[in-house]
């Protein structure tokens, strides 16, 4: 439920084509091969670089959370060929002024402002007929680029005031569509919190991402995924949690096999991790 706000410039993709040379999933039938990302994987997500902007490579983090409308096809593919695995983030459940699709989204979808983030707004999720045309795109944009997977955040807005009278099976019918879509297209998927809809959910999704699970005391929902051996990429961050703290929780064993990271609410290139 973190993105970056500020101006905005889409990179326009250019077609990749990536040999996935492991973690085939779904490849019978000539289904698209996609990646099997696997527990306990160390990773980095950063939100707030400025569009096209280098990526630092880190020692040991095989895993990249990117924009995917300011994460250029170049950059990602200098990640791949550095044996890193991309991941292209989509806010799927709220609408941001300062994306160039903006004036592509009817009004009719565009509901209650998110709070505390200038400039975004929620989506009706009910109204697939509408956005999926508009989430394909961006699908279609992340797998041009060359990404490994996508994680689509906020599908968890039925239960805030969005505007919109939305319900928990709203949220899962939603999810699910994202799930189908991203796997048509050959991209792993992320289930983005929603702690509450895991039941509906492990068996489409790949992999987990958390927001201050382990501050909040609910990571342990979202253990079906690493009881699979599919990882939960766990983010927390400084204005919750202290160095001290963080490093509590990598050595907790409850939290044994989550892939931890502390970072800063704007998700900028900091980092610390449990290595």
């Amino acid at each position: 439920m973190v993105r970056t706000s500020g101006g905005r410039r889409r990179v326009a993709p250019v077609a990749l084509v990536l040999a996935l040379a492991a973690g085939c999933v779904g490849c019978a039938g000539g289904a698209p091969q996609r990646w099997s990302p696997e527990a306990g994987a160390n990773w980095q997500i950063v939100l707030a670089a400025e569009p096209a902007a280098g990526v630092e490579l880190l020692d040991g983090v095989a895993v990249y959370d990117l924009d995917g409308a300011d994460t250029s096809p170049e950059q990602v593919a200098a990640l791949s060929e550095a044996g890193a695995r991309t991941i292209c983030y989509v806010n799927a459940g709220a609408w941001e002024d300062w994306r160039d699709d903006a004036g592509e989204f009817p009004a009719e979808v565009i509901g209650a402002a998110y709070p505390g983030w200038d400039g975004e707004r929620f989506l009706d999720i009910r109204r697939l007929d509408l956005l999926a045309p508009l989430m394909e795109a961006r699908l279609d944009a992340c797998a041009a680029a060359g990404f490994d997977a996508v994680d689509p955040d906020n599908i968890d807005s039925y239960d805030t005031e969005t505007g919109f009278d939305l319900t928990r099976a709203d949220a899962v019918t939603y999810a699910l569509w994202w799930a189908s879509a991203a796997h048509e297209r050959g991209l792993a998927v992320g289930q983005k919190n929603a702690p509450d809809l895991v039941g509906d959910l492990v068996d489409s999704f790949d992999f987990a991402v958390t927001e201050d699970c382990a501050a909040d005391g609910w990571c342990a929902d979202l253990s079906p995924y690493l009881d699979t051996g599919r990882p939960v990429f766990a983010i927390e961050y400084t204005d919750r949690t202290g160095s001290g703290d963080f490093a509590e929780f990598c050595d907790d064993p409850a939290l044994s096999g989550f892939s931890l990271i502390l970072k800063h609410r704007d998700l900028d290139d900091w980092r610390a991790g449990c290595e």
